[in-house]
């Protein structure tokens, strides 16, 4: 997945948050935002990988999405 794919995937995740958290989210609704939540973060998280491999001079396609877990457990 290069960069490009990775940044409209993000997109895509913000717009339909955007619009669960304008329509006055239901119940069902707020697991769905959780999960754009958790996707959107593993999204980042890839890009952040990849562009980090880029300047070191290594191959991005290496960089591998984590899981949630791993993703959701780091320090701020």
């Amino acid at each position: 997945m290069e960069d490009k794919s990775v940044l409209d995937r993000i997109n895509a995740l913000v717009a339909e948050e955007h619009q669960l958290r304008e329509s006055g989210a239901t119940a069902d609704q707020h697991e769905r935002l959780r999960t754009l939540e958790n996707q959107l973060d593993q999204c980042w998280d890839l890009l952040r990988q990849r562009r980090a491999r880029t300047e070191f001079g290594e191959n991005p396609d290496h960089a591998q999405a984590r899981t949630t877990g791993d993703v959701e457990s780091y320090l701020q």
